[in-house]
Formats: C-alpha cells, structure tokens, sequence
C-alpha cells in the first residue's frame, strides 16, 4: 500500500459518520460504540480481526501521512486531548481491556514517528506510567 493521502480516505469515511459521538464518549469518559479501529489506529501487523488489518496502517510512513492529513491528523491529536481529560479514570475504564492496548498502541506509534510529546507521550504518561508498546517498538524498528 502506498502511503499517498488518497488511501486515507477509509479513515475519513468511517470517522465522518462517528466523530460527533466519539466525541460525546470521549467527554464523558466511557466508549460505549465501535470505532477504535479508525479513530485511534495501529499498525496493521498487530491487528487480530479483519476489521484490524483494514484499519491498520502499513507504518511509520502511512503513519506520518495519517498525521499530516488535515482533517485526520487534528481528530487523531484531540482524541488525545480528550483522553487527557480524564486525570481521575484509567484507559481501561474508560475504553475498556482490550481498547485500551490499543490505545497505548497508537500513542507509541505517533509520537515515534512525531516526536510530539503533547499529546502523545502525554497520554502514555498519564495513563500507561510512560511505558511505551513493545510490540509497536519493535515493529517500527524492523522498518529502520
């Protein structure tokens, strides 16, 4: 897959027709539908379902273009800023067990290929003690 912004367009069509209720979630502080994939997304090699791996990005370089996108790349950083919100809630609480990997997933992925400590490292920070994923880590470095 290439990493022009044109395949991107997957992600703009499933979060255009979720963003205001993922939002609403976001405030409240409890995910209660399902949109992790495309809102929050990882590298593809770590996804288990078919809606994972469509979902998943290639990496580092779909990733930066993920991030450079404009209408993909501020929803990515205010999901963010939304989790942030939410000093009294862990991740698990609020997304659940399983989205909350995923999360920790996507915060590893985009401040490596970033460098952005806010708000990517942030939410590591806050809600992962600063441990970064593993599993992106070594993906990322296989690419290098």
């Amino acid at each position: 897959m290439s990493t022009d912004k044109t395949d991107l367009a997957r992600f703009v069509e499933a979060q255009d027709k979720v963003w205001g209720n993922v939002c609403q979630e976001l405030q409240a502080g409890t995910k209660t539908t399902h949109w992790m994939w495309f809102i929050f997304p990882q590298l593809r090699a770590l996804g288990r379902s078919g809606t994972a791996h469509f979902y998943g990005l290639a990496g580092g370089g779909e990733a930066k273009a993920y991030l450079a996108h404009p209408v993909l790349g501020p929803r990515l950083r205010d999901g963010h800023e939304l989790m942030l919100t939410h000093r009294d809630k862990s991740a698990v609480s609020i997304l659940g067990s399983v989205d909350a990997l995923k999360l920790r997933s996507c915060a590893t992925l985009f401040y490596r290929v970033s460098g952005e400590a806010h708000p990517f490292m942030q939410v590591l920070e806050q809600f992962y003690e600063g441990q970064e994923c593993p599993q992106t880590l070594a993906l990322l470095e296989t690419e290098t």
